[in-house]
């Protein structure tokens, strides 16, 4: 279960995951919010209406789920999960803190892994220059983030993504799994 604030690169460290490391199953989310430029239905996020996602918790669905900067819910549709587990497949889950919050009382077993920037600075720059958030909702996130790296002590492991292909090798290594996909030369 991979952790951590606003900007930090839990998506650009789970998609070297899918990438360089194609035995680990990365856990799609469900999300109400609308796709960002790029992002693609069922690969990066489950896009779903607020209904839908209402209907999806109140069937227990969902593993966990959180309301995220105020605004949009996001959470991991339970039975992928269990099934990928049950079959021994390496899985990673990419959430936020209230959202490991719930997996850890609902799974103690799991490992959960904080991903830290260098420093709060380097944050902040990134996500300005992600250009993806207007200004109230980079103040918004930037308080959560805070929140969210207080939280750091309740992870069983900390990675600094100060270089991803180094985050994502220490992340596939804490999850037991030791050998990338070979790099084919261009």
């Amino acid at each position: 279960m991979l952790a951590g604030p606003t900007a930090v690169g839990k998506g650009t460290v789970s998609a070297d995951i899918r990438a360089r490391y194609p035995q680990v199953w990365l856990s799609v989310s469900a999300t109400t919010r609308p796709p960002r430029p790029g992002e693609v239905h069922g690969v990066h996020y489950l896009f779903v209406s607020p209904e839908e996602f209402d209907r999806m918790v109140a069937d227990g669905q969902m593993l966990e789920w959180a309301v995220v900067h105020g605004r949009n819910r996001y959470g991991t549709p339970r039975g992928p999960v269990e099934e990928h587990l049950a079959a021994g497949v390496p899985t990673l889950l990419e959430i936020d803190l209230q959202g490991a919050r719930q997996v850890r009382d609902s799974m103690p077993e799991a490992r959960f892994v904080f991903l830290s920037p260098p420093s709060f600075d380097e944050l902040v720059r990134r996500l300005v220059g992600r250009g993806t958030e207007d200004e109230e909702e980079r103040a918004r996130r930037l308080r959560t983030a805070r929140t969210e790296l207080a939280a750091e002590s309740e992870f069983d492991v900390t990675i600094v993504n100060d270089d991803v292909t180094r985050a994502t090798d220490e992340l596939a290594r804490v999850m037991g799994v030791t050998s990338a996909a070979p790099q084919v030369a261009g």
